[in-house]
């Protein structure tokens, strides 16, 4: 994944790849991409992400509606888990992030159902921004 690199790069570690988070009692999983944390400042205390990441290899809008579909099971079987504290982005190329966020269709649903991303430059596997 050039997601993993530029994670790493940006000096996050990677705990798990998938991620599994349980949904219900009869031990449905989805599976997050991926699970980082990263030890801030000098309290010491460990940030937690989840990235589910998105190439966007289809149409805009059909990859956004499944994008947004993941975002918002994902985000609630990790508050249903108690794990409210890892925050959830999706992880796209720049370029990918730039023309949905022109669509202002997209740009509400974006602010509407508080999508987070993570986008990374492709050529240097780097992050370019994180969005919230």
């Amino acid at each position: 994944y050039i997601v993993v690199a530029a994670l790493i790069k940006d000096g996050w570690e990677i705990t798990h790849d998938p991620l599994y988070i349980s949904f219900d009692e009869n031990e449905h999983d989805f599976e997050i991409d991926l699970g980082a944390e990263k030890l801030i400042g000098a309290e010491k205390d460990n940030v937690k992400i989840a990235v589910e990441v998105k190439s966007f290899t289809k149409s805009i809008s059909h990859e956004f509606h499944g994008v947004l579909g993941q975002f918002l099971d994902y985000q609630a079987a990790l508050n249903e888990n108690y794990d409210e504290d890892r925050m959830l982005y999706i992880g796209i190329p720049e370029e990918i992030y730039t023309k949905i966020s022109s669509i202002e269709f997209f740009k509400r649903r974006i602010k509407e159902h508080r999508l987070k991303f993570l986008t990374v430059d492709l050529i240097s596997q780097t992050i370019s921004e994180w969005t919230e």
